[in-house]
């Protein structure tokens, strides 16, 4: 029953949040939508902040699904990190995603890295990065250090195409720019292009 509440009260705050934005969303719109009440808002979540915080959490888990997904689909390894990192980077152009995750969830819930759904990103980024480093394909660098830039890359540019005037636009630029940064940590690189 906890469970059906709480993801009632997510699916409720995500279209809330998604449609008014974290400002203008009011605690009625959670619990009308998810037919509960105020009482189960706070005794699941404690406040609007804390449904937000579960929002970003399941939106930001199934964008980095996605992106694994992509870089499965890619073949893995050093082409299948770039399609993550672009996939993450694309989803950007979704209204949701812009709106709650690259928006709003800064605003309010503070430095993305810090997010649990971030953290459980930059794990599967090192490990990915180990193995090639086995296979001698990256630099013989810190790899905690070059998955927090990789990641940090990805998520500013994301950060850059939600907030920009002209998202398809910025995207190419951003995805061009991504590989490009990405490709330093090649052991052998090749020419970004231009």
């Amino acid at each position: 029953m906890m469970e059906e509440t709480r993801a009632k009260l997510i699916a409720a705050g995500r279209k809330a949040f998604a449609e008014k934005g974290f400002a203008g969303a009011i605690m009625d719109d959670f619990t009308a939508e998810a037919g509960l009440t105020r009482g189960a808002l706070y005794h699941n979540f404690g406040d609007k902040r804390g449904l937000l915080a579960a929002v970003v959490d399941e939106i930001d888990s199934a964008m980095a699904a996605e992106a694994h997904e992509a870089g499965q689909r890619a073949g893995g390894g050093w082409p299948g990190l770039l399609a993550e990192g672009a996939a993450y980077i694309e989803m950007a152009l979704q209204p949701d995603v812009q709106r709650i995750v690259l928006l709003d969830g800064p605003s309010v819930l503070g430095d993305p890295s810090q997010w649990p759904s971030q953290n459980r990103c930059l794990q599967a980024t090192m490990a990915t990065l180990r193995e090639l480093a086995e296979q001698g394909l990256v630099k013989p660098v810190d790899m905690e250090a070059m998955a927090r830039l990789l990641n940090g890359a990805a998520l500013n540019a994301a950060l850059w195409v939600a907030a920009s005037a002209d998202p398809q636009a910025t995207l190419g630029k951003a995805l061009a720019a991504f590989e490009c940064l990405a490709s330093g940590v090649l052991a052998k690189q090749g020419a970004c292009a231009e």
